[in-house]
Parts: structure tokens; C-alpha cells; sequence
């Protein structure tokens, strides 16, 4: 089975549109972990103020909310214009953008100003994210799409982890945890952006990553570009009501993702409060650098064993057995609060989190017809988003200031064990009774890839 997944990785990778739009996204996920890092840092390991739980809650709902609240109708600009364009133009904007940004963090400025630009920042990158997996059919076979993104999304998050991992030595070497040195930190990401830009713009033509049908809007009044987006949005839910197996998967990570919020908003808070008793934010960003590690292993892990085990059990077997897995993991570890065990914690949490992406995303590109795919893919960015800040805002509500509630624990726990069952059932009545998973890829036919 190894010698048979490694053959399928290498010819993989022997794709070159499939290589060529990797680098795009991993080039552009390590300027993301830098700059989002200098923002987490700006705010939250800053030694010149305090931040609540309620501010972080607060502070996370205001950057992911307003795009999560349009990003179902951005996306139909994925299934609209070129996804080649919209790739270059949206990480130059970006790159553009980093400028402002990294000046009102010198200047300590974090009002209106600061969280329009932010957001802008991190809405585009959900924008991004969603037009390159729309994209991945059009490089790749889709018998090979399990596979693709394993590697696609584990090698983003861990360039992703990368990038925070430079912050930390960066923060400990180099610049101080300060205004000043968050501003600097924030600085090197346009490089990865603008790299990210030309990789696409050298890389394909303008329609190589769809869509398949584009057609170029022709000058119509407001109120009539409006109700296209309305109604091509509508068209797009009835199309995911219609494709359950990609529905319930989406909700189950929907709901994994809200209690991640609260295991995240708990971390966040004993690192900060718990498990540093002298205020010493240098301690707390090297403690979460085990952290970001043992994430980013698990993310390792879950591509390397995904799509093997899909293959073998199939998909939605594979997401009903990661979150009850979930559900007996965390008592296990976070509840005596201790560093090393919740490190484990997170190695597994994380294995479940990415198993669970790479299903979602690989039975959205399945079920779903390329006229439609930019649509559900934006509907997922924003499930998967304001569940996060629901997550955040619950435990913000009921989580003490140093993150330390082995009730909680608890609760999560059994709030994972609720989901597993759901989806268990529901998701496998219906691969049963369509007889279609992404265990059998060979029923939907795809384009013809680039490369």
C-alpha cells in the first residue's frame, strides 16, 4: 500500500499544471502565516496592552464575518471570470494592501482603520483559497483528486505553519514583540504575494482554470449585476441541495469547525494566562511554537493516510471515524492541562481537521459541476468561518481567563461525539442509497487537465 500511494504521489506531482498551481497556493499561504502572525501578534503577545477573550472573540468575528457574510455571492464571480485573473489581481491587491496595514501596527493604531485593511487582507485570502480549489479539477484527473488535495492543502498548511514559525524566530532573534516589530514582521509577506502573482500569471493561460463556460458580464445597471449575483448564488444552494453527500460533509465540518473555535480561544488563553505565570509574552509565543509543530504534523499525518483509508472505506466512513476519534482523544489529553499533553491534543485534533478538509473539498469537486463549484466552495469558506467565530464567541462567553475548564473539556468532547453519530447516519444513507462516494471517483467526468 505504501509503494502503491507513493507511486500515486509521484505521478502526481509529475503534472505540471498540478505543480505550477501548488506553488501558487504555497507561496502564498507562507506570506499568509507571516502577516497573520503579525497581526495575532500586534493584538494578542503584545506587551504594551492586555487582550480579553472577549476582545479576541470579538477582534477574529470583525476580520472573518463581513466576507463570510458575502463570500457565497463573490462566488459566483469564481464561476463567472477567470480563476487565472482573479488569482494575479487578488495577490497584488493584497501585496498593496500589506503597506497600510503594517503602518498602523507600527503606529499602534488598531481602530477602524485598521480592522477595515485587515479584513480586506484576510477576506481576499478566503477568496483566493476558494478560487484555487475550484481550479484543481482542471489540472488533475478526478480519480486522482483525493489525493491532490491532501498534498495541496497539508503542503499549504504547513507553508502556512512555516510562516509562523518564522515569526517566531523572527520575534526572538531579530525584532522586538512590539508595535515596531510587528509592522517590520508584516513587511516580508508581499514578497510571498507578489510571487504567488507571477507564478499564475507565467503559469496558465487565461482560461486554463475555468471556468469551463466563462462569460464576460456585459455593462448592465447595478440593480440588474445585483440580481444576477442573487439569483446565481440561489442557482448555486439548489445545486448543493441536490448533491448531499458534498452537504453533509460540509455541515459536519461546520460543526467540528465551532468547537475548534472554542479549543482554539482555550489554548490561546492559557498560553497567555495559565501556563505563564510572570507575563512573559517571549515564553507564551515559544510555548505555541510546539503548538504550530504538532499542528502541522497532524496536518502531515492526515495527508498521508487519507487517501488511503478513502480509497479503502470511503470518505464519509473516514470523517464519521476522525470526529468520534476527536471525542475520545481530547478527555484524554487536555484535561489534566499540562503543556505536553496538550500539545498531543493538538497533533490529534489536527489529523481530524485536515482528514475532514480533504474529504469536504474532494466531494464538493466530485459532486459538484464546474458551472457551480466556485459558488459551493465560497458557501463552504463562509460555514466554516462563522461557525470558527460562533466557537470563539461561545467560549468567550463561558471560558475563564486563563482558558483552565476541564468542564469544557468535557462538553466539546460530547459535542464531537453528537456530530459523529449525526453524520454516521446521514451521510451513510445516502452513499448507500446513491451508491456514489469518493471512494468511486470514476462516475463523474471532468475536462481534460492543463499539463
Amino acid at each position: 500500500m505504501a509503494n502503491r500511494d507513493s507511486h500515486k504521489l509521484r505521478s502526481l506531482l509529475a503534472v505540471r499544471g498540478f505543480r505550477r498551481l501548488l506553488g501558487v497556493r504555497l507561496s502564498s499561504q507562507l506570506a499568509d502565516g507571516l502577516f497573520q502572525a503579525a497581526l495575532a501578534g500586534s493584538v494578542l503577545f503584545n506587551p504594551d496592552r492586555q487582550t480579553s477573550a472577549m476582545a479576541i472573540a470579538a477582534g477574529s468575528a470583525l476580520l472573518v464575518t463581513p466576507y463570510s457574510l458575502i463570500g457565497p455571492f463573490v462566488g459566483v464571480f469564481l464561476d463567472r471570470w477567470s480563476r487565472r485573473q482573479l488569482v494575479v489581481f487578488t495577490n497584488l491587491l493584497r501585496a498593496a494592501l500589506v503597506l497600510p496595514a503594517a503602518a498602523l501596527i507600527n503606529a499602534g493604531d488598531k481602530g477602524v482603520a485598521f480592522v477595515v485593511v485587515a479584513f480586506a487582507i484576510i477576506g481576499l485570502n478566503r477568496f483566493l483559497l476558494a478560487g484555487l480549489s475550484a481550479a484543481v479539477p482542471h489540472v488533475v484527473e478526478d480519480r486522482r483528486l483525493v489525493t491532490a488535495n491532501s498534498l495541496s492543502g497539508t503542503l499549504g498548511s504547513v507553508c502556512f505553519s512555516a510562516g509562523l514559525g518564522i515569526a517566531v524566530v523572527l520575534i526572538n532573534w531579530m525584532v522586538s514583540a512590539g508595535d515596531s516589530g510587528y509592522a517590520a514582521m508584516a513587511l516580508v509577506a508581499p514578497v510571498g504575494y507578489v510571487a504567488s502573482a507571477l507564478l499564475a500569471w507565467r503559469s496558465f493561460g487565461v482560461g486554463d482554470l475555468g471556468p469551463d463556460h466563462a462569460t464576460v458580464p456585459a455593462r448592465a445597471p447595478m440593480r440588474s449585476a445585483i440580481g444576477d449575483v442573487v439569483r446565481g448564488m440561489g442557482d448555486g444552494l439548489v445545486h448543493l441541495a441536490g448533491k448531499r453527500g458534498a452537504a453533509y460533509t460540509m455541515a459536519a465540518k461546520a460543526g467540528f469547525r465551532a468547537l475548534f473555535g472554542v479549543l482554539t480561544l482555550a489554548m490561546l488563553l492559557l498560553y497567555r494566562n495559565y501556563f505563564v505565570t510572570d507575563d512573559d509574552v517571549q515564553d507564551s509565543i515559544t510555548g505555541l511554537a510546539f503548538v504550530v509543530v504538532a499542528g502541522s504534523l497532524g496536518v502531515m499525518v492526515a495527508a498521508l493516510i487519507t487517501p488511503a483509508i478513502t480509497r479503502r472505506i470511503g470518505g464519509w466512513r473516514w470523517v464519521a471515524g476522525l470526529i468520534a476519534g476527536t471525542a475520545i482523544a481530547l478527555p484524554l489529553t487536555v484535561s489534566s492541562f499540562t503543556e505536553p499533553l496538550l500539545v498531543a491534543a493538538v497533533f490529534c485534533v489536527n489529523i481530524a481537521a485536515q482528514g475532514t478538509k480533504i474529504v469536504v473539498d474532494t466531494s464538493i469537486q466530485h459532486e459538484c459541476d464546474d458551472h457551480y463549484r466556485g459558488r459551493v466552495f465560497a458557501l463552504n469558506d463562509t460555514t466554516y468561518n462563522l461557525s470558527y467565530v460562533l466557537g470563539l464567541f461561545a467560549a468567550a462567553l463561558t471560558l475563564p481567563a486563563d482558558g483552565h475548564s476541564p468542564t469544557a473539556v468535557f462538553v466539546v468532547a460530547a459535542g464531537f461525539a453528537l456530530i459523529a453519530g449525526w453524520y454516521a447516519i446521514a451521510a451513510g444513507r445516502w452513499a448507500r442509497r446513491v451508491g456514489d462516494d469518493i471512494a468511486r471517483p470514476d462516475r463523474t467526468p471532468v475536462p481534460t487537465p492543463v499539463g
